[in-house]
């Protein structure tokens, strides 16, 4: 996978939706509660940020954080959203 060109996006049908109860990704048919960093990576999913600056910008929020496990991170959370048809490539 190329970084550089991997600009991901929540698919059609499905959004964010931020409570006081929690954050939520809403799917067609379903929908998961978010933890930890997820919603920090949705909201940067708008299709136009690479997985790399994304990486980049969750490495200036979570100073002291090493980079490169926030990239397994996040490619690894991406990955799963992508086998939920949650999340599509750009």
């Amino acid at each position: 996978m190329e970084e550089n060109r991997h600009r991901p996006k929540l698919a059609r049908g499905c959004r964010l939706r931020l409570t006081e109860q929690g954050d939520f990704l809403l799917m067609p048919e379903s929908m998961l509660q978010m933890k930890g960093p997820g919603t920090e990576i949705l909201k940067r999913c708008d299709g136009q940020r690479t997985v790399d600056e994304i990486v980049g910008e969750l490495a200036a929020l979570y100073v002291g954080a090493p980079r490169e496990q926030l990239k397994a991170e996040v490619e690894s959370f991406l990955a799963r959203l992508k086998e939920k048809l949650a999340i599509v490539e750009v």
